[in-house]
């Protein structure tokens, strides 16, 4: 029985993917998760999963900064994006990310459900509205992207907390960890960045941003 993730926010719209993967892989065990650090639980207790739809929008995730991650992390799993924005350079820029197909939110049913069998057959996927020009990521992008893919499930909690404006104090009684070990995680992730403080680890991850706006400016005096 094939194991299938689904990462949405959204109860009604992750009910009509659960739906949709049932129609097209009747079998499937469905497991699904609400924010990033559900879904990364998800994949360490399922490393077999065979297929990942996940939402470029949700607590946890910040444009492509949760594609990056997991592609890094677990290149096995195919990635279906969903989102509900209806744009080939979106679209586009989630493929170069790595994602085995891009599906708008308003996607009928039926297209869905070919998009999951094209995905489990080895195939790529684009609805034909979006269908167009390739896509090459900026320099700095893929750099950023490639940095974010060595992270730890952990580490890379701890970056979409800073990229939030969180400190370290409200990141360790998040994680139920020491302010000692929040330094620690901080300080990898600022060397596998290639960054000196919390402000630069928040900018860097603004390159993975959908329209590329700038994170919160944070703090520079708690760097680890």
């Amino acid at each position: 029985m094939p194991d299938v993730l689904i990462a949405d926010d959204h109860p009604l719209f992750r009910d009509a993917l659960q739906r949709a993967v049932l129609a097209a892989v009747p079998f499937a065990s469905v497991h699904c998760a609400e924010n990033v650090d559900r879904l990364l639980s998800l994949i360490e207790q399922y490393p077999d999963a065979e297929l990942l739809l996940l939402d470029l929008h949700m607590p946890g995730a910040r444009g492509y900064s949760a594609l990056a991650h997991i592609r890094g992390q677990f290149p096995g799993l195919p990635t279906i994006v969903v989102s509900g924005h209806e744009n080939v350079a979106v679209a586009r820029r989630a493929l170069a990310h790595g994602a085995s197909a891009y599906i708008p939110k308003s996607t009928p049913g039926e297209e869905i459900i070919t998009a999951i069998r094209k995905v489990l057959d080895g195939d790529v996927w684009l609805p034909h509205q979006l269908v167009g020009g390739g896509m090459e990521l900026k320099p700095d992008e893929a750099a950023v992207a490639d940095r974010i893919a060595t992270l730890t499930p952990q580490q890379f909690r701890v970056l979409t907390m800073i990229a939030e404006g969180l400190l370290n104090k409200q990141i360790a009684y998040d994680l139920g960890v020491s302010e000692a070990t929040v330094k620690a995680h901080m300080t990898a992730i600022m060397r596998k960045l290639g960054v000196n403080n919390r402000t630069q680890v928040a900018l860097a991850a603004s390159h993975l941003a959908i329209d590329q706006e700038a994170m919160p400016s944070l703090p520079d005096d708690e760097e680890g």
